[in-house]
């Protein structure tokens, strides 16, 4: 089958989704698929120093189109970004017919692709992700009516989780029976526990990794930090947009001599750094799915969290891990002294979680039944009767498309 991924914004530094288009691409060239990504990506220094940035890196077997993202660049002009991602999947599929579209993200790529797949008579699917739940959508006019087509036309409409779906179907009113549930995905292979267990002296080893945002939940983990009981260290890794306000926030709570911000992180370097803590933090206040909860658990780390959408769908309180409120810095702070002073409930909720994700969450699991859903749409009517007009309104995100 050949297959055309679309993904947007693709910064390998510190986007889960990103990570996770790689990852799905090697499972359909390992199952003998023809595979083209086309993917947006910041060109702007500025923008790359603080997100990623830089044209997509290859993937063996994979044809790999860069898309620089100049109308979000010049001031958020989605609009002209939507119309170069059309033109570019059309090139290809006249240089060599595609069978399916799948675009990551509703919007813009979602918009983009399902347009493209009128234009070219071919089936899409969508996956929804990240701010297409939380707030595409909520910010204009122009978003809403965007992202409801996409919901209505698409020919598969795929989703994390439950609670993600019933977000969207609060905010947006699409029936939840438009949602494929496919939960998030980690290599297994990659992502393993320690070969042997460290040592039980020195201290508790924290671990936060991804976007450094404090929509992450990273600077309300910093404030729980300093009331923390026991012998621990924190090492913070990522970039992102708050990256500098951390540190200087660190800095001032006296926290600088516990936390270490070890900055970008290649993939390839990042599984053992999981493997030199003993517990993850990813006190998020929403996640489509989260990638890097699964990668801890896989190697075997436990984990404290949130009771936020697209968390609960894979943490269970005091089943595979802890939950407290989004933004409760003394719950935090409570739950973290759990898990420093108690080695027992530390290896009783990682020894949990890594059989759940291994039975569960798995890319052979996930990829197969990705590949099925390919399969189920490859001869269904392509969308049809989907108007590309839609009437420009001011947003919010035109002045931070970054945050879109």
């Amino acid at each position: 089958m050949r297959i055309c991924f679309v993904s947007r914004r693709f910064f390998p530094a510190i986007s889960g989704m990103s990570i996770y288009a790689i990852n799905l691409l090697r499972q359909l060239v390992a199952a003998g698929h023809d595979v083209t990504m086309i993917s947006q990506f910041y060109g702007d220094p500025a923008r790359a120093r603080v997100y990623g940035g830089g044209p997509p890196p290859a993937v063996a077997g994979v044809r790999v189109v860069g898309l620089e993202a100049l109308g979000e660049q010049a001031g958020g002009d989605f609009e002209r970004d939507v119309d170069a991602i059309v033109a570019a999947i059309t090139a290809e599929h006249t240089r060599a017919p595609f069978d399916v579209l799948h675009a990551q993200y509703g919007y813009p790529t979602g918009w983009a692709t399902l347009l493209a797949a009128q234009a070219l008579g071919l089936p899409c699917v969508v996956s929804i992700q990240g701010g297409d739940g939380h707030w595409v959508g909520s910010c204009c006019t122009t978003h809403r009516i965007a992202m409801e087509r996409v919901l209505a036309h698409a020919n598969a409409l795929l989703i994390g989780g439950t609670s993600f779906a019933q977000e969207v179907h609060a905010r947006l009113g699409t029936p939840l029976a438009r949602f494929t549930i496919v939960p998030g995905a980690v290599d297994t292979e990659r992502f393993t526990p320690p070969a042997a267990p460290r040592p039980a002296d020195g201290p508790v080893r924290l671990f936060y990794h991804g976007r450094v945002d404090r929509r992450k939940g990273v600077l309300d983990m910093l404030h729980a930090l300093r009331a923390v009981q026991g012998e621990w260290r924190c090492t913070v890794s990522g970039i992102g947009p708050d990256y500098d306000a951390a540190r200087t926030l660190a800095a001032d709570l006296g926290l600088a001599d516990r936390v270490t911000f070890s900055g970008y992180a290649d993939y390839d370097t990042v599984p053992a750094l999981y493997r030199d803590h003993d517990v993850f933090v990813s006190p998020t206040y929403a996640e489509g799915f989260s990638n890097t909860i699964l990668e801890a658990m896989a190697s075997g780390q436990a984990v404290l969290s949130c009771r936020s959408v697209g968390v609960v769908d894979c943490i269970r309180d005091g089943e595979n891990g802890l939950l407290i409120e989004p933004g409760d810095v003394g719950a935090q702070a409570a739950a973290l002294s759990r898990l420093v002073n108690d080695e027992g409930l530390r290896h009783w909720l990682a020894d949990a979680a890594l059989i759940e994700c291994r039975r569960t969450y798995s890319w052979h699991t996930v990829g197969r039944q990705i590949m099925a859903i390919y399969d189920r749409v490859r001869a269904a009517p392509p969308p049809a009767g989907v108007s590309a007009a839609i009437p420009l309104e001011p947003c919010r995100f035109r002045a931070e498309p970054h945050l879109l």
